[in-house]
Formats: structure tokens, C-alpha cells, sequence
């Protein structure tokens, strides 16, 4: 019988050695409510990591042709499939040029490992939204599940019925997806989009930052209505879903941080 304990035991321990926890304890807990200043700061946190890049003229130029694939940034891309999607199916082992058997695949081929998706999960789990939030390794898994109530963080909006705020994602369909709006949700499965996390009101004006964007964590400017409604470039808009996120709180908790 102690044998038999004790294997049991050694099982046991390769089994959790096997399957690693993903999520830090200060967000699986969390520590702190789920709160809009955090999952700003963090998403500011990770625009400045690859540099800073907007898409105004004047924008720094990007740390390498393709960022996502430079030293210290492709790493910092798999963290956002292992950690935004808990390490779960074959997109967490991914990084910003391997596949998950560890392999390089060629840049041409990125489009088929876009991560603007996982950069969402990530800043939203080390947030603390905890099970609330609808992780996805695509954007149509969150957003259809705003659309359909699924969660009792998000709602999806239209751009002219909702003002987007600091810590809301805006987002949009891309490829044979490019035509779908609120109207169109929820649908029955996936399609290609992209969303980026508001970050900052200047103005007339909306800062917000999205992974993936010329292959990199960027900030795009813009262009509001007078009642903060997102405004229509060429009579169409480039940003035709809004979603809410409905924190816990707005700010950090601790009375002792700077403002």
C-alpha cells in the first residue's frame, strides 16, 4: 500500500506538471476588482512595449519591418495566446512566428496566426475579468457573445446609439465580413474581424489601440461626433460595432497610487 501511495502521488504531480496553471493569481483571483484604469494601463503598457507606433504621419518607425517576429516581441505575442486563452487547443502554443509545434513559419503566412483577438483576451484576463469574459481566439467568439447576452460584461452597440468610453472595444469585419454591424448579430459562427481597446477621449477624438495592427500593438486616432459617437469616414464607418464593457469599478482601488 505505501507504494501504491506513493505512485499515486508521483502521478499526481507529473499530471500537474504536465498542464502548467496560464493565469497569474493577482488576475485569476483577481487581487483588485475588474476595473476600466487597469485594462487601460495595460493596453497602453503593451502599445509602448513595441514602440509606440500610431497611425499619424509622424509615428515612430516600427523596432523591425515585422515586430511580431523580433526578438523579445514574438515571445511577447505567444504570452498573449497562452494567457488570453488559458493555455487552451493548439492557438496557445503559437507565438509571433511559430506554430504550435514550435516551428517558424514563414511571414507571408502570418495572416493565419493574426493575434489582435488573444491581445484582447490577455489585457482583459490580467484585468480581472475572470470568467466573465469570453475569451477567443477570433474576435466573432466575444462579440457575438455581447450581441446574444452571453455575458454579463459586455453589450454590443451601434456606433451611433453608444458613446465609447475608455476601456470599450470598437470593432469591425474584415474580408467577406467587411459589411457586418450590430444588425447582424449575433451570427452562427466565425468570421474575420478585428477590435481595439479605447484608450483615451482627446477631444473630438478617440485613442485606441488594437494587436495586430501592421503587425504590431498600435494606436489609431479616431474621428468622433459632437455627442461622442463614432463619425462616418466617406459616408460609411469603419468601426460599425461597439462594445461595452461594464467593470466592476473605474479605477485601481489603491488610494495610494498615483493619479
Amino acid at each position: 500500500m505505501p507504494k501504491l501511495a506513493a505512485l499515486i502521488v508521483l502521478i499526481l504531480a507529473l499530471a500537474g506538471c504536465a498542464a502548467p496553471q496560464a493565469v497569474p493569481d493577482f488576475a485569476a483571483k483577481p487581487y483588485v476588482p475588474f476595473n476600466r484604469e487597469d485594462a487601460v494601463a495595460i493596453a497602453l503598457r503593451e502599445w509602448r512595449l513595441f514602440g509606440g507606433l500610431t497611425d499619424e504621419p509622424n509615428s515612430p518607425e516600427p523596432l523591425a519591418p515585422k515586430p511580431e517576429r523580433a526578438a523579445g516581441l514574438w515571445e511577447r505575442v505567444g504570452e498573449y495566446w497562452w494567457i488570453g486563452i488559458r493555455g487552451e487547443g493548439r492557438e496557445a502554443r503559437w507565438t509571433g512566428k511559430h506554430d504550435e509545434g514550435g516551428r517558424i513559419f514563414p511571414a507571408a503566412d502570418d495572416e493565419r496566426y493574426a493575434w489582435s483577438a488573444a491581445f484582447v483576451s490577455y489585457v482583459m484576463r490580467i484585468a480581472g475579468a475572470g470568467d466573465r469574459f469570453p475569451y477567443s481566439p477570433n474576435h466573432a467568439g466575444y462579440i457575438n457573445a455581447a450581441a446574444s447576452g452571453r455575458s454579463p460584461l459586455l453589450r454590443a452597440h451601434a456606433p451611433e446609439g453608444y458613446a465609447p468610453k475608455p476601456g470599450d472595444l470598437i470593432c469591425f469585419g474584415r474580408d467577406w465580413a467587411s459589411g457586418v454591424t450590430v444588425g447582424d448579430l449575433p451570427t452562427r459562427g466565425y468570421w474575420p474581424g478585428h477590435c481595439a481597446i479605447v484608450v483615451a477621449r482627446r477631444g473630438p477624438a478617440l485613442d485606441a489601440v488594437g494587436g495586430n495592427d501592421h503587425d504590431a500593438v498600435t494606436m489609431d486616432h479616431i474621428a468622433t461626433n459632437p455627442d461622442g459617437g463614432l463619425s462616418s469616414e466617406d459616408g460609411a464607418l469603419r468601426w460599425p460595432i461597439v462594445i461595452e464593457v461594464r467593470y466592476d469599478a473605474e479605477t485601481d482601488p489603491d488610494p495610494g497610487a498615483a493619479r
